[in-house]
């Protein structure tokens, strides 16, 4: 054993106390966990524990006072309910989780034995856990055994590792047993083990590399390559090639301004010589009234821009176009952020105030403005310490009286409130200590806020804040998540020290970035867009086709719901009219949830509702009711061969087959079709076609229904349905 660490018979002579030595056997052994006796409020048959044992003195008061004091048996310890029941001795619903002739029992043992101590004025508290290794590279498929230790005040150092709890953040690449051997898969990357002890955790960051020899590289552009490239060469994944011009031009067009190119743009992108011409479509997307509606409603989404009442249609539009207006000026990201929270007055004077119709409660405010704008998930500190996070019950309702002074009457408007600062302090109570709070900001101490002042806006300039480690990270690494379809911290609104990115310097460079820009949106995506790794080909080579999250190549990623059926709209030459909206709305420029019950391909294929700040609300996974709409629709069906489509316009058209399938193929995939497809292609529409009877049909009509069953195929393919 390393210098430094206790031994087991230094630490056996040691007095034992509650605090140090059973709360973290009764963790280990999950007695406290939330499926046990911490289930909510209740726990488990008239025994409740606290979450993770995250409030002791609680605990200790569970065991050794209540039960009319059969818990715990001081004339023989080995006896005490507690140890019977977790040692099944006496039947147990959770099983045995002591074996009686284990260190851990003995030491329950001891501690009863020795008077049942709660802890001692004298006794050292635990200020740090360590895990060892904190870092290492391993190879694919090997073991390594995490030594854990805990530090305490009197600078006492114990091995801790048969009490520790550990926990990989990624499963597919490892997985941790109880006494902490994590054993590799054969995936490559970084993955991190959690470690948790007495309240306190610590995170062993293992990179596995592949080890191919990566001898080139494409070219750098800009930092986002230099640190990607040099991620992909440390652990020896070479990177797919760079995309080609037909790839990019779509993949950017429907990232950006979630649409297809156009055939005129498409045709004129391939032709055009000029070397910077990928800039040039960024910067034109950018300016495009399309990047503010795709992203308008990606934003009115987490926002809660949902219609429950035909009330809500004006305040919803007026969000909504308050979100698009703000995008397409390119406001301060910081600036968005301010306006909406510490918004007042009324929806026709200041649309922002509509996010605080749907979001009424302190609680929801408070959980959503973490988790949408800090990437924290606040929802377990209201009740409890967060399990894998350093945010208890002080944090939660610190950051709860921010929005202790909103008021509510109602407005000149039917229907609608005017929101307004009450005067006072700013202070909200902590249900668990009945104490009154002051408004902090995560990690920082208690802020004095005047009477006067709305502490809305004192919450917005802690936010704004360069030193804040969570604004600016939680923006970049949504946006990046957006482009690369994986954050660097995934989820992408879970960023803590027990969830750590698989490239920090890169999310920290672009933090840096975004905050040194001035929180520019639109330079955010230029910088993203730009880069090489955005626009590597999909396509792997012989080492990247497992990488799961180092970017080695572009991963593919289903069109979301509106997205696809504008570009379904776009192939068929058939737009969808959608109620209260002029014609020719895209349908990423609907204002809220309303029309995903009047248009069945927003709902089958998982258009959000607007419930939740959470993305994963957004359905992406293939299902078998969005196959059979896409074979079998009617409406889809009449988009192809309805009057005025695509289909009945080449037929109308002059021009040869040829030209037609050029057409056809430039709209879908912004490509030109491959010498085989062409072939296919003009042989289908030569061919001879019947009706029911068995009849030959017109020249003219085989043709136009050949016509549309090219367009019917072309849109049922992989690589119309994905961007990739």
């Amino acid at each position: 054993m390393g210098m430094g660490w206790a031994s087991h018979a230094a630490e056996a002579a040691k007095p034992l106390n509650f605090i140090n030595d059973i709360e973290p056997i009764l963790t280990k052994a999950s007695c406290n966990s939330g499926g046990c006796h911490a289930k909510a409020g209740v726990g488990q048959r008239g025994f409740r524990l606290s979450v993770l044992g995250f409030e002791p003195q609680e605990d200790y008061e569970h065991i050794v006072k209540e039960g009319k004091g059969r818990r715990v048996f001081p004339a023989a310890p080995d006896q005490s309910l507690l140890l019977l029941k977790a040692a099944n001795i006496m039947p147990h619903g959770g099983g045995k989780r002591l074996a009686p002739d284990s260190e851990e029992f003995r030491t329950v043992v001891q501690w009863i034995n020795e008077g049942m101590v709660y802890e001692r004025e004298s006794d050292p508290k635990i200020v740090a856990v360590e895990v060892e290794p904190a870092r290492i590279t391993l190879k694919a498929g090997s073991q390594q055994q995490l030594k854990v230790r805990a530090r305490y005040s009197d600078g006492s150092v114990r091995d801790v590792s048969r009490t520790a709890l550990y926990e990989a953040n990624d499963k597919s690449m490892a997985e941790a047993s109880e006494e902490g051997l994590v054993t590799l898969h054969d995936l490559p990357g970084n993955v991190a083990v959690m470690v948790r002890y007495s309240g306190l955790v610590s995170v062993c960051s293992i990179s596995v590399p592949l080890g191919a020899p990566v001898d080139r590289l494409p070219p750098s552009r800009n930092f986002i390559d230099e640190l990607v490239f040099a991620n992909l060469k440390r652990i020896g994944i070479p990177p797919s090639e760079v995309c080609d011009d037909s790839t990019f031009l779509r993949r950017v067009s429907l990232d950006i301004a979630g649409r297809l190119p156009t055939e005129e743009e498409a045709e004129a992108f391939l032709k055009n010589p000029d070397p910077a011409k990928r800039d040039a479509v960024i910067e034109a997307l950018l300016r495009s009234p399309g990047y503010a509606d795709f992203f308008a409603g990606k934003w009115a989404m987490l926002l809660h821009n949902k219609r429950d009442l035909e009330s809500d249609t004006v305040s919803n539009f007026a969000f909504h176009a308050w979100i698009r207006d703000s995008l397409l000026a390119n406001t301060p990201y910081d600036v968005i952020v301010r306006d909406l929270l510490a918004a007042t007055g009324e929806v026709s004077t200041n649309p922002a105030v509509a996010w605080f119709k749907r979001v009424k409660e302190p609680r929801q405010q408070v959980e959503d403005v973490a988790q949408l704008f800090l990437g924290v998930r606040m929802q377990c500190a209201q009740c409890h310490h967060h399990p894998f996070e350093r945010w208890g019950q002080q944090d939660y309702y610190s950051l709860a009286a921010f929005f202790s002074q909103i008021g509510r009457k109602l407005s000149s408007t039917p229907e609608e409130e005017t929101i307004f600062h009450k005067r006072g302090t700013a202070q909200t109570e902590n249900k668990k200590t009945r104490q009154q709070v002051r408004p902090a900001g995560l990690g920082g101490g208690p802020l004095e806020i005047a009477p006067d002042e709305d502490p809305r806006l004192k919450l917005a300039d802690w936010m704004r804040e360069k030193t804040n480690p969570f604004f600016a990270k939680a923006l970049v690494n949504r946006y990046w998540k957006h482009f690369f379809r994986r954050g660097l911290v995934d989820p992408e609104d879970d960023l803590r020290d027990t969830n750590p990115p698989t490239n920090p310097e890169l999310l920290d460079a672009l933090a840096a970035k975004f905050v040194e820009s001035g929180y520019d949106l639109k330079e955010l995506i230029r910088t993203l867009t730009r880069s090489t790794a955005y626009q590597l080909s999909s396509v792997p080579n012989a080492h990247n086709e497992t990488d799961p999250q180092n970017f080695s190549r572009y991963y593919p990623r289903r069109l979301p719901a509106e997205v696809l059926l504008d570009a379904i709209d776009t192939l068929t030459g058939s737009p969808t009219n959608f109620p209260d909206l002029p014609p020719g709305t895209r349908a990423v420029s609907l204002p809220d949830n309303s029309y995903n019950r009047t248009t069945a391909l927003l709902k089958v294929f998982g258009r959000p509702e607007g419930l939740s700040v959470c993305e994963c609300e957004r359905v992406d996974s293939a299902s078998l009711s969005q196959s059979l709409h896409l074979l079998n629709s009617a409406d889809l069906k009449a988009k192809v061969s309805g009057p005025n489509g695509r289909a009945d316009r080449l037929m109308k058209a002059n021009g040869t087959d040829a030209e037609k399938i050029r057409s056809l193929y430039l709209t879908a995939f912004a490509r030109l079709p491959s010498a085989e497809e062409m072939q296919e292609a003009e042989g289908y529409l030569k061919r001879s076609v019947t009706d029911a009877a068995g009849q030959p049909l017109d020249p003219a009509k085989a043709k136009r229904r050949s016509l549309e069953d090219l367009i019917w195929a072309l849109l049922n393919t992989k690589e119309f349905f994905y961007n990739h």
